[in-house]
């Protein structure tokens, strides 16, 4: 076979009028297809062309058509299409898959618009969250359109590992990475040092050519390691950049090292001009070091997402035909029986079938103090067992855990991008060509005034003015507040609400389950006899049991029943039975006036009674209770200057009494949820507003506001439509998110003012030539990391 007329992929014959090359070794090979241009183009992106070089032709077999490097890498990525893989990664809802990745090799805002814009374009995938600060990418899909490893290698194509993202390997990622940066700040230390020396002795004017020569040729010796070693991240990035047609922070600095390295170079090789070298080595060092603290800084605002899923344990006890044996975790399934020991965490979400069980939901909800769970009711997964041995149901696995439910949505809340962290990443990219082109201006100026300072200045405005703090300024910001209020129990769906929160004028409050707990409470009691008391309790414990209304809720707490027999209920009046031949009844004051007409109620305000045939017993006044901190939080609205309004579906009566108690603006009572968002869009016509509700009924207005909040844990948390969710039940809990809003507001000012500022004053005295290419570096390095260093303050409780 002529090879000159074949593929230079697969060696197979070229059709006729198929005109397609891949520039592989300098030169532009011939392909057959499209397939083996993608492959071939692939192996060279990949650094992979000694693929080509060396590879051997088995007429048998014909020849190797992917290197061993990329078919090891689309083996191990095919492996995660597996479902009984995916169930520890994946959250699977009708027909939709979503999935966080770890990406290595992100270092700015450009990165994370290129990953976008590579999955935007891929078949099957419905949407794609970028977080460059957390170094995730999150992507929902269609399963039955596209599979995980396809998303997988798409990402890698354009330069990026990405895998699906495991909390039990983040730390070795985080290690792996700082490692790498020790070396190569190790070896541009080292070297820095060595030309800095070298440098020093090149000033003195008496010495002469030969040994200003030697001189140049050991910092080459020096130079060399970082060029090739230290710098390729800087040098990948910018790559990336260009070959996506794009600009990135990474651009300007890798011209100005190549410009001064190899500039540096030819001098040394013509003996002629002057070298750079120190300058090379030194810019590393610098940048490699601000990106070393920065990486430090990045790793601690994403330590608390991260610790939420140490807190599930590797291995439960399940119970089996044999008895207690150990599991793994991961292979728990719903219906299994588990027993979590005292000081243990819970490992899956389940119903307790102890009698009772003390859980600290801490990590959870920000509520330090341990919650009475009772047989039935819900414990949730990275909850702490505090006294007793517990059995529980499992209920809910992997991915469909409340915790993985909140690690979720925390995750979208930090890859969002609100609109001034798009402002930023806008402007950053046209700061990079506007650099580019002042860059290029300023040499020609002073080509012409001071040939011998030309490179040395522009190497200075590529320096100086590298965006990296102003890529940094809103980002840092709102990962260090989304992670403070997860931390105090306050989950934020959408970034964006941290922007809106400090223009809102009018706060509208729903009743029931938002103002009061949303369930009855006994607020008040009579008995005719006190010493019978708990006898009455009792008894009305057991007639309760046989109601379903949910005013029967509290006396079924209330005592343990006593034996009951002859049980009548008579819906909408009451319960009847027999104990110990007496016959009571229970319910309402009508109900208990069929036995005694003239009877009237000896407490104000009491709703449920207890008689028998003789005569009246007990009455109590069961009502939905305030939340203890509701008259705080409506003082501290009041406070504020917010106009505060209630919108419920209740009676105006009972509206009325809670607006009175809580002195509310204005109320609306008896509303249908048509009725509510009339009232809300009205409102809005006076300024931003700010719905709180319980996330259940009031779906329409929480849409329509301004911003919504809501009360929420399990199911609900993820059916809630709203933008921030409270897990820790606390109304005071606002508070602190409208002061996270502020403070978050004014860091993120602080560092637009610090990063703008700071560029608007070195850029003129860089191209003046007032500014040296080391100071300027060194400046650019401070300057990234005052802005990290000012977002960190987010993190402390300080800060509020």
């Amino acid at each position: 076979m002529n090879k000159e007329q074949a593929c230079f992929h697969c060696f197979q014959p070229i059709p006729k009028g198929v005109d397609i090359t891949v520039e592989v070794f300098g030169e532009a090979q011939p392909m057959c297809c499209y397939g083996c241009q993608a492959v071939a183009e692939t192996i060279v992106d990949q650094g992979l062309t000694h693929f080509y070089k060396y590879r051997e032709v088995d007429d048998s077999q014909g020849p190797a058509l992917i290197p061993e490097e990329l078919a090891g890498l689309d083996e191990a990525v095919t492996a995660y299409d597996d479902a009984e893989i995916q169930k520890e990664f994946v959250l699977t809802q009708n027909d939709h898959s979503s999935a966080s990745l770890a990406v290595e090799g992100m270092t700015c805002a450009a990165c994370a618009w290129l990953i976008e814009r590579q999955l935007g374009n891929h078949a099957g995938i419905e949407k794609v969250v970028v977080n460059a600060t957390t170094d995730r990418v999150h992507v929902t899909w269609a399963a039955g359109k596209t599979k995980l490893s396809s998303i997988l290698k798409a990402i890698h194509q354009i330069g990026y590992k990405a895998l699906p993202f495991q909390q039990a390997d983040l730390e070795e990622q985080y290690e792996r990475k700082r490692r790498s940066y020790i070396r190569r700040l190790g070896v541009a230390g080292i070297a820095s040092m060595q030309t800095m020396m070298v440098a020093v002795g090149l000033y003195y004017d008496d010495i002469d050519a030969t040994t200003r020569l030697y001189f140049w040729w050991v910092s080459l010796l020096f130079s060399a390691p970082v060029f090739v070693y230290s710098c390729q991240p800087f040098f990948q990035n910018a790559w990336r950049a260009i070959r996506s047609k794009s600009l990135n922070m990474d651009v300007p600095v890798s011209l100005a090292i190549i410009f001064a390295f190899f500039a540096s170079f030819y001098a040394t090789v013509t003996d002629t001009g002057d070298v750079y070298y120190e300058c090379v080595t030194m810019f590393a060092f610098f940048l490699l070091s601000g990106r070393y603290l920065e990486l430090l800084a990045r790793q601690k605002a994403i330590t608390n997402a991260a610790n939420l899923m140490k807190l599930i344990p590797a291995i439960a006890e399940k119970q089996t035909a044999e008895g207690w044996q150990k599991v793994m975790v991961k292979h728990l399934v719903p219906d299994d029986v588990i027993q979590i020991r005292p000081g243990e965490a819970i490992p899956v979400d389940g119903v307790l079938l102890s009698q009772q069980a003390w859980c600290d939901e801490a990590q959870l909800t920000g509520e330090s103090r341990p919650i009475a769970k009772r047989t039935g009711e819900t414990i949730y997964a990275g909850s702490v067992n505090q006294e007793n041995p517990l059995r529980m149901r499992v209920t809910h696995t992997h991915q469909n855990t409340l915790l993985a439910g909140i690690i979720h949505l925390q995750d979208d809340a930090l890859g969002q991008k609100p609109r001034v962290v798009q402002l930023a990443d806008h402007i950053s990219k046209y700061f990079v060509l506007a650099t580019l082109i002042i860059a290029s201006a300023t040499y020609l100026g002073w080509y012409f005034i001071a040939p011998e300072k030309a490179l040395w200045t522009v190497l200075a405005v590529l320096v100086a003015t590298c965006p990296c703090a102003l890529s940094l300024a809103a980002p840092t910001a709102m990962s260090g507040a989304v992670s403070r209020l997860n931390q105090s129990g306050i989950l934020l769906k959408q970034a964006n609400v941290l922007q809106a929160l400090p223009g809102i004028t009018t706060v509208c409050f729903d009743k029931t389950g938002t103002l009061t707990h949303g369930r009855f409470h006994i607020l008040e009691a009579w008995h005719q006899e006190t010493s019978e008391q708990s006898r009455h309790e009792a008894i009305a414990a057991a007639l309760e049991f046989s109601s379903e209304h949910p005013i029967a809720q509290p006396f079924r707490r209330l005592a343990k029943p006593v034996d009951l027999n002859e049980v009548e209920n008579t819906p909408g009046l009451g319960v009847e039975g027999r104990v110990d031949n007496t016959l009571y009844r229970i319910g309402s004051l009508a109900f208990v006036q069929q036995w005694h007409p003239q009877l009237s109620s000896p407490m104000p305000q009491a709703n449920v009674f207890l008689a028998t045939e003789q005569g009246l017993i007990a009455c109590w006044r069961v009502d939905d209770e305030l939340r203890d901190d509701a008259t705080t939080m409506l003082q501290w609205c009041k406070k504020k200057g917010f106009h505060t309004i209630m919108l419920t579906g209740d009676t105006q009566e009972r509206a009325l009494a809670v607006a009175e108690s809580l002195a509310l603006d204005e109320v609306h009572s008896a509303l249908k949820p048509d009725d509510k968002l009339a009232i809300l869009r009205k409102q809005q016509h006076q300024g931003p507003v700010i719905m709180v509700g319980d996330g259940i009924n009031d779906a329409p207005v929480l849409a329509q506001a301004d911003a919504s909040i809501t009360f929420a844990s399990g199911s609900e948390l993820a059916q809630s439509g709203s933008d921030v969710v409270i897990l820790n039940g606390e109304l005071t809990a606002i508070r602190r998110l409208f002061d996270t809003a502020k403070k978050a507001r004014l860091v993120i000012r602080q560092n637009f003012a610090w990063a703008l500022g700071y560029n608007g004053i070195i850029l003129p005295l860089a191209v003046m030539g007032y500014v040296g290419p080391l100071w300027a570096m060194l400046g650019m390095s401070t300057s990234s990391l005052i802005v990290i260093s000012n977002s960190l303050r987010l993190l402390r409780k300080q800060a509020y």
